[in-house]
């Protein structure tokens, strides 16, 4: 079950950390810590095995895979041994690296070569680009008749990329809060060509905490009166969050499960800042207010420290390997099942990952 992995943003490091990963996995030199896959309710011969998984992509920068494994190994995200015993794996992977094209025509064509030259049953796209401001809506995004007439030139770029993995036949995952698939025109062009896609911005540190406690709160019946983030990260994620626009877009889902599993929206804000010196690493911190019994007020306070790209590789893995299930398997459309692995998840209002984990774990058992 040969499965192409194509990621957009090939060159950063959320996708250098999830190559480097695959290869280790691949030859026996790491355990598979992290992939929730490997879960023991969710292993299942239905999906594609490490050893399957076969990488490509696009990327603006053209800095070398081992040039950048090495620096991320400098950085303390990947084992520097790690870099050096695969020097001859990355290297091939780095020859299916692409410049990123400006127009879906000049993507699919790269995807459909990429297939070809690996000879691979099907191929994932999963957006691991910087983060993009979000857009205004345009009157062409909500039908594909009216995108074709206006042409892809009203998209913005994590929606070309899309639009091009659909009409080349594959499957697309937005790990970014990036526009993506989440537009009718490209809803209907994935389900016109039977097509699976799930998104968006993957869950690896301050909300997949607010997706435990949050249910707590609500299970509990303590009304939460304020609930406060501040995030500090380096890196190019970091660097890119530092534009307001694309802050705005992250901030807004950041904050979506709170509503949507207290059934209220608490006073307060998510605030994100740059960091240089934190390189790959992140921290965050939140205060959450409460109320109790006869209004007696209390309060909670977490800090999370975390290596982002060390959380996120690993669920990049799993959710190539759940996509190209779901595509085998003729699953067409949102893959609302999939929201375990997001903040704000297409298709889905369950933000409480305990209630995401069954679900999950269902899905997995229906492919089987």
């Amino acid at each position: 079950m040969r499965t192409g992995v194509w990621l957009v943003g090939a060159r950063g490091s959320v996708a250098v950390t999830s190559i480097v990963g695959a290869a280790a996995l691949r030859a026996g030199l790491a355990e598979p810590i992290g992939c929730v896959t490997e879960h023991p309710r969710l292993r299942s011969q239905a999906l594609p095995a490490y050893a399957d998984l076969v990488f490509g992509g696009h990327d603006v920068v053209n800095t070398g895979l081992i040039k950048k494994a090495e620096a991320l190994a400098a950085a303390g995200v990947v084992p520097a041994r790690l870099v050096a015993a695969l020097h001859s794996e990355l290297s091939a992977v780095d020859d299916d690296l692409r410049p990123m094209p400006k127009d879906a025509a000049a993507i699919r064509a790269d995807l459909e070569a990429f297939r070809d030259r690996h000879a691979l049953e099907r191929v994932v796209v999963v957006n691991v680009a910087s983060t993009e401001p979000a857009v205004e809506p345009h009157p062409a995004h909500a039908s594909l008749a009216a995108l074709h007439a206006a042409g892809e030139g009203v998209l913005p770029p994590s929606a070309v990329a899309a639009y091009a993995a659909f009409t080349a036949g594959c499957s697309y995952v937005d790990f970014t809060p990036s526009t993506g698939a989440r537009l009718p025109a490209l809803h209907e062009l994935a389900v016109r060509h039977r097509l699976p896609y799930a998104g968006h911005d993957g869950k690896t540190g301050e909300t997949l905490l607010k997706s435990v406690l949050a249910p707590m709160f609500a299970m509990r019946r303590l009304h939460a009166t304020s609930w406060s983030g501040l995030n500090l990260l380096g890196g190019g994620d970091g660097a890119t969050l530092a534009e307001p626009g694309a802050n705005a877009a992250k901030s807004a889902s950041k904050q979506r499960v709170l509503g949507e599993t207290l059934g209220y929206v608490p006073d307060g804000t998510t605030r994100i800042e740059y960091v240089p010196a934190l390189g790959d690493h992140k921290t965050a911190w939140d205060l959450v207010t409460f109320e109790g019994f006869l209004g007696t007020a209390m309060r909670m306070e977490f800090t999370w420290h975390g290596c982002d790209s060390a959380l996120a590789a690993p669920l990049v893995l799993d959710l190539a390997r759940l996509a190209a299930a779901a595509h085998r398997n003729g699953r067409v459309g949102p893959l609302a099942e999939l929201a375990f692995f997001f903040k704000d998840p297409i298709g889905a209002t369950e933000h409480g990952l305990a209630a995401q984990f069954e679900t999950l774990a269902a899905f997995v058992q229906d492919l089987r």
